[in-house]
């Protein structure tokens, strides 16, 4: 059987190695993994609690609708419940978008160094990924503006940027929406909006009413803690959230990732304190590696960008022989591994087998 031409070369994705894959493979007992962005603290316990009530109902399907949970956002959003849509993660939103607007020949812009779900779901549907290069790890939306041509449908800002994370500031985002022509429609992946703490950040929700043509991602997998259970929303006008409805399966989010998801996001303390928690992290990370000389992107989610000055998969297979996984293979970025911000333990035992690992091949070298 002969599949689609368009997706005979596509990479498979690669997530981050499970920890029970890593302890079996190399006989470890204790293995931290630092590589895909996940809450070090979990979920709160009232969306833990929630989950466990909701056993009961396993036999039941899931509203499809996630009416209550689609009320409850809008209420801490500010918005109406026509403005969103639920997904198996934002990840099924980003596929969803170019599903209902993507055709064979149609042109999308993005950064060269960026979510790789962009690129992948626009070469599924045939369209032509246009990739402007990062500007010192930062989108230039200059040179993005520059290639938006009369075949552009959709733009794609990814902020913080995974992996850099880097963000576009508020002013920078709000010129680059006043120049996008109203035709193109422009997605901000916010995915790690919760975290961020910079005051020249902008909320692209706040931006919605403004600009129609915008449509903002978002998540319960990260500060929310509910990975697992894969679930995330997009944020739009009600015309745009109805044309992706139209390509959305029935039941694509779970009845258990709608209760967990409800409760968490009525906990917004807990919220704060993984913020607060995460960016204590930050410095930790961050002071550790202005001490042993290595240059890190500045961190807006809850992960770093670390320049190790050896081929990034050398130090990722020998930092995994230590117990700890992070995330390397970046195509532009080849001596720069991507670490989650842990705990201040996991943090610690991080950075202890880095300093190992780069002394090591100091000696080999």
């Amino acid at each position: 059987m002969n599949p689609k031409p368009n997706i005979v070369n596509l990479p498979v994705y690669k997530p981050g190695k499970p920890i029970e894959e890593v302890k079996k493979e190399l006989g470890l007992d204790d293995v931290i993994k630092l590589a895909s962005n996940e809450n070090p603290y979990g979920a709160s316990p009232s969306a833990k609690a929630a989950i466990i009530a909701d056993l009961d109902n396993l036999f039941l399907y899931p509203d499809g609708s996630a009416a209550e949970l689609t009320a409850a956002l809008a209420g801490h959003l500010g918005v109406q419940s026509e403005n969103i849509i639920f997904g198996c993660g934002s990840d099924e939103i980003i596929a969803l978008i170019c599903r209902a607007f993507f055709l064979p020949g149609d042109e999308t812009i993005m950064a060269d160094q960026t979510f790789s779900v962009y690129k992948s779901n626009a070469d599924i549907e045939g369209a032509v990924s246009i990739e402007v290069p990062l500007a010192d790890g930062t989108h230039d939306l200059n040179g993005m503006l520059a290639r938006i041509t009369d075949k552009t449908k959709v733009i794609w800002i990814c902020n913080p940027n995974n992996p850099t994370g880097t963000i576009v500031a508020h002013e920078a985002l709000v010129t680059f929406l006043n120049a996008v022509p109203s035709g193109v429609m422009v997605v901000l992946d916010e995915a790690y909006f919760e975290y961020v703490t910079d005051p020249d950040y902008s909320d692209g929700i706040k931006l919605l009413e403004q600009y129609p043509n915008l449509v903002v991602l978002r998540t319960f997998s990260k500060i929310y803690g509910l990975a697992a259970l894969r679930i995330g929303y997009g944020v739009a006008s009600p015309q745009i959230i109805n044309l992706i409805n139209k390509v959305r399966e029935p039941f694509n989010t779970s009845r258990l990732a709608q209760a967990g998801a409800l409760a968490a996001l009525a906990d917004q303390d807990y919220v704060a304190e993984c913020r607060r928690l995460n960016s204590e992290g930050i410095v930790q990370l961050q002071t550790e590696f202005r001490r042993l000389g290595l240059h890190a992107f500045p961190a807006n989610g809850n992960f770093i960008m670390v320049d190790v000055r050896k081929p990034a998969l050398e130090v990722f297979d020998a930092l995994l022989r230590l117990g700890i996984i992070v995330r390397a293979g970046h195509r532009l970025y080849p001596t720069y591994i991507r670490v989650t911000v842990g705990s201040a333990e996991q943090n610690k035992a991080f950075i202890t087998a880095l300093e190992q690992t780069l002394s090591e091949q100091e000696v080999r070298a």
